[in-house]
């Protein structure tokens, strides 16, 4: 932390001005601490209504051991094996959803093809440049697709797979209505 910050940290803790707290920092060597004591001492900030301390073993009071614990809790919260932790159980909860989710193919109103949404989002990653146009050629061919096990969300997948399919068509007769004029 260099100086500024500190100074910083002092004045937002104790409200003095920035020259109080850059004078106490530089009397006491840039020590944090040492400083709010100095200003402590010096009456510029209040000192604290009461203090409990002891060098017995057990007998601490009841504040001191809710900071402790605080302080435990807070620790663990940020520490990075509990990053990892959330990042793999978020990654368990996204396959087990991806496999539970399906992405279905449906030619004359017949199912021609169910399989898992992880599937297709391999066959996005890994043959993009195969997967896309295989999908483009089937709505040309009359297949339809759709979502199943997708819960109502902001953007209708359904809908916008519908409207994908619809718009293949009107090409299609387009294209025909063209030909048929030639």
């Amino acid at each position: 932390m260099d100086f500024l910050e500190k100074v910083e940290k002092v004045r937002e803790k104790t409200g003095v001005s920035y020259e109080v707290a850059k004078e106490a920092l530089e009397a006491c060597e840039y020590d944090m601490l040492d400083a709010l004591v100095y200003l402590e001492k010096q009456g510029k900030i209040p000192q604290p209504s009461h203090s409990t301390w002891s060098t017995e073993q057990g007998q601490h009071s009841e504040a001191f051991h809710q900071t402790q614990e605080t302080y435990a809790r807070d620790c663990q919260k940020k520490s990075s094996g509990d990053t990892w932790r959330k990042f793999t159980a978020w990654c368990k909860k996204m396959l087990k959803a991806s496999l539970e989710k399906h992405f279905e193919v449906i030619r004359e109103n017949r199912q021609v093809l169910s399989v898992p949404v992880l599937i297709l989002m391999i066959g996005f990653v890994c043959a993009f440049w195969v997967t896309l146009p295989l999908l483009i050629i089937g709505m040309f061919m009359g297949c339809r697709y759709q979502f199943s096990g997708f819960e109502k969300t902001s953007i209708d997948l359904n809908e916008m797979c519908e409207k994908a399919s619809e718009a293949c068509e009107q090409v299609k007769k387009n294209f025909q209505e063209q030909k048929d004029a030639e």
